[in-house]
């Protein structure tokens, strides 16, 4: 969900001018085609990230910022996910996977660290590879975030395979 955050605008101002954004809610995708008017490449359109419509192998690129974030907030242990919540991540990402084009890259943007999500990321059947960095360390304080990459048609590493299978596991 692009909620109504500036970035579409100015990913667009940066030079890339065929940027389709989504939201849940309808209110917040008519004030951004509003705010946006201005700027004929950027398209809105109202969709739940569960349930995509928009054909296979559509984007060079899909990128979220934090909303995948929401699919976990109920959640009170980090380390054993419930059920619902890895249903949902899992068909949110197989979405994603169905939507990439071959060499396609899904670039994920979250507080989550590593240990936590790395396990929802690398499954072999969303058929690519996954990097992570960290960021933030400039300032002491503020946060970290972590920026994950995924590359669609490229093999996970085999730590990532082994890790991704344990997602599956009952919890000890």
């Amino acid at each position: 969900g692009c909620g109504n955050s500036a970035l579409s605008h100015d990913l667009h101002e940066l030079g890339y001018t065929d940027v389709t954004s989504i939201d849940f809610s309808p209110a917040c995708i008519t004030a951004m085609r509003a705010r946006y008017a201005c700027c004929p490449g950027l398209r809105w359109a109202v969709m739940d990230i569960r349930a995509l419509t928009f054909p296979d192998a559509s984007f060079d690129v899909v990128l979220e910022k934090g909303t995948l974030d929401v699919l976990m907030v109920e959640e009170t242990d980090p380390w054993h996910v419930s059920p619902q919540a890895s249903a949902a991540m899992r068909r949110v990402l197989a979405e994603v996977s169905r939507v990439l084009r071959p060499g396609g890259c899904f670039i994920s943007i979250t507080f989550a660290q590593p240990h936590f999500r790395k396990p929802h990321y690398a499954q072999e059947a969303f058929g690519w590879s996954l990097r992570h960095a960290a960021c933030g360390d400039g300032d002491a304080g503020a946060f970290h975030y972590f920026l994950y990459v995924m590359r669609k048609g490229q093999p996970l590493d085999p730590h990532d395979v082994a890790l991704g299978r344990r997602l599956h596991q009952p919890p000890p």
